[in-house]
């Protein structure tokens, strides 16, 4: 994975987290719509099937396609997936400046219609600053939105707990992975025995590319507004010890339900804020089951 790569403590484990994701990544068909003075990138899994309509994927903030690494294949399975890099993060260029996610969002959604064609009915699932974007692109969509599921979300409101990572840019080698471990501990999972060579190695290739920095939006009520003014059914997922949410996970369940009393909710048990990892079964199972309740009502 060229840099991505940490050669300095490569083994086994790191070999096989490489080789997962280069599978992954050859499998994908691969799209690019205008992004900035760039493109984005869109990675497509799997097949359309019946009247299902695709599943799209936005990961989070300092992300990539990869946080969806134990998702893929067996969301694939059921849908046609579609998952991008987001403005500025991952292979992805930067989004044209903004103050606020609206402009960003409208941006994303008009590459996404360049991927599905016009009018196409999705459904839309965000994780962390993918909720953030989700929930201002399903503002601005129109009947082709299906639903939309908010994952680990902020920006509703409510005070965030602090949580203060360690420093990478400079770090190299032992050094590096040991501040990696130490980030993914603090926000992203857990169960610290969650962060495996396959996480390390994710971690260490999306910080490497992030060069949008979206946490700036996450101590507003933005997403909460947006995702108000939706025409379509809302669900919001929390890891059980989500960092962002511990200790009171109902809070948020309460803010959303101010403004979309009829939302769908959910908790992964003893999953982290990077729920679609932790979590990576119980997780894939709660959203198709809810994406199942959608289509039946």
């Amino acid at each position: 994975m060229n840099d991505a790569t940490l050669l300095d403590t490569a083994g086994p484990e790191t070999r096989a987290a490489e080789a997962l994701l280069a599978r992954l990544d050859a499998a994908a068909r691969r799209v690019e719509t205008p992004c900035g003075e760039g493109s984005m990138v869109w990675r497509l899994w799997g097949e359309r099937r019946g009247d299902e309509p695709p599943l799209v994927l936005f990961h989070g903030g300092s992300g990539s396609w990869r946080h969806w690494v134990r998702n893929i294949e067996p969301l694939a399975a059921r849908r046609l997936l579609v998952c991008p890099d987001l403005p500025g993060l991952g292979e992805s260029a930067m989004p044209h400046p903004a103050l606020d996610p609206t402009p960003i969002a409208a941006e994303v959604r008009q590459g996404l219609a360049r991927v599905l064609g016009e009018g196409t009915r999705y459904d839309l699932a965000g994780f962390s600053f993918g909720a953030l974007l989700a929930g201002h692109v399903s503002a601005q969509a129109g009947p082709e939105l299906a639903s939309v599921t908010l994952v680990g979300a902020g920006a509703l409101g409510l005070p965030r707990p602090r949580t203060e990572l360690v420093k990478v840019r400079g770090k190299e080698g032992a050094e590096r992975l040991a501040a990696h471990r130490q980030n993914l501990e603090i926000l992203m999972v857990a169960d610290p025995r969650s962060v495996d060579a396959l996480a390390l190695v994710i971690q260490d290739y999306n910080t490497r590319h992030a060069r949008f920095r979206s946490r700036g939006f996450a101590h507003t009520a933005s997403l909460r507004d947006a995702v108000a003014q939706a025409r379509c059914p809302v669900a919001l997922l929390y890891g059980e010890r989500d960092a962002i949410a511990w200790p009171d996970v109902e809070a948020r369940f309460a803010a959303l339900r101010g403004v979309r009393p009829e939302a769908w909710t959910g908790v992964v048990p003893g999953a982290g804020h990077w729920v679609a990892y932790e979590g990576a079964e119980s997780f894939n199972a709660m959203l198709l089951d809810m994406l199942t309740r959608r289509a039946r009502g």
